[in-house]
């Protein structure tokens, strides 16, 4: 299959709003991706790495040559120079990650390789490819470090509290970067009902023959738009401390993104470059992102979004009519009711008496 080289592809052209609104705020903090790079990277990286050098097997044209044939070739569509580090542990556990900081690496695990096909195991890499890219990595590690220090501050006064609300606002974008880092899986791959296919396996293993992608996309309508707003609670309290969102989540997702057009887009070559990324301003990746929460909130058919959604419109109405009527407290007690004439000779009294009341209220 032939597919189209995104040259200079910058993470902003796949990366969700919340996600990149967060690391553009975070890398524009003076110091701090320096002084957190080298906090972790002297901790860690060097350790990590010779961890899988011995227990694990490097990816090379000598081991797993078919893998490192779809690897070289996500890293060529998506522009990746250099090549990082590939292994493959030993362990039935369907997951992959990028390890590192100053030079991530990725691990892929051996329950993931029997899974998957060559193609869906290239959009796995891409997806890991894509967090590299973005720098996910460096942040990443330090929400890990810092939900095992939230067990440590709950033993001080409010200290606990603060922490896990720092933690809880983390672990959201920390959802929101697997939705990018499936885009970026899918541009490598350049076939969404591939990339649709893997969140189906993810979700229900390795007998694709005995699974129709049509009826988990269902499946997944069905999760977000059914039930009343005590499922829609407890859809919510599910998420609570997950890193990765759930694969008919991030199916519905992929598709949507699929759907909006820009994925097509990109492919046609308009997309942001990396020689353009320190020019983005901080508050329109915010106004994006709020953006972007505001139209889910719109559009979702979730019974406690919804509800969520006529509270706010009913606060809004609110203070739209404080505001109409301070206006006309304001303006001399006159209303638009208070200027209109009654007929003649009719009920003068009680006219009088009704443009009496009208002026009060106003």
């Amino acid at each position: 299959m032939s597919r189209t080289e995104l040259s200079g592809l910058s993470p902003r052209a796949y990366e969700h709003p919340a996600d990149r609104a967060a690391l553009v705020a975070l890398r524009r903090v003076p110091g701090f991706d320096t002084v957190v790079r080298k906090l972790l990277g002297s901790i860690g990286d060097r350790s990590l790495r010779y961890a899988f050098l011995a227990s694990s097997v490097r990816v090379s044209e000598d081991q797993f040559p078919e893998i490192h044939h779809s690897f070289l070739e996500a890293c060529r569509v998506l522009d990746v120079s250099p090549v990082p580090e590939l292994y493959v542990a030993q362990t039935p556990i369907v997951n992959a990650g990028a390890v590192g900081v100053d030079k991530p690496f990725i691990v892929i695990n051996s329950g993931t390789v029997s899974l998957m096909s060559p193609e869906e195991l290239q959009f796995i890499l891409g997806h890991e490819l894509g967090h590299v890219i973005s720098g996910h990595v460096l942040y990443k590690t330090m929400l890990r470090l810092l939900l095992r220090m939230t067990t440590l501050a709950f033993a001080i006064p409010l200290g606990g509290a603060a922490l896990y609300a720092i933690t809880t606002a983390l672990l959201e974008w920390d959802r929101k970067s697997e939705l990018s880092a499936d885009r970026a899986g899918l541009l490598a791959v350049q076939d969404p009902e591939l990339a649709l296919r893997v969140n189906m396996k993810l979700a229900g293993g390795g007998r694709a023959e005995q699974m129709n992608i049509d009826a988990f996309i269902a499946q997944a309508e069905e999760y977000k738009d059914s039930g009343n707003v005590v499922d829609g609670v407890v859809k919510l309290l599910n998420l609570i401390g997950r890193t990765h969102p759930f694969p008919v989540l991030r199916l519905a997702e992929l598709k949507k993104w699929v759907d909006s057009g820009d994925y097509d887009t990109i492919l046609a070559g308009d997309y942001p470059r990396r020689d353009g990324d320190e020019a983005v301003s901080v508050y329109s990746e915010l106004r994006a992102s709020s953006e972007s929460y505001k139209d889910d909130i719109g559009v979702s058919s979730d019974p406690l979004v919804g509800l969520v959604r006529d509270l706010g419109e009913g606060v809004a109405s609110g203070v739209r009519n404080a505001k109409d009527g301070l206006r006309g407290l304001f303006s001399g007690g006159s209303s638009s009711e208070s200027t209109e004439e009654e007929p003649a000779g009719e009920g003068d009294d009680e006219s009088l008496d009704q443009t009496g009341e009208v002026g009060e209220e106003a």
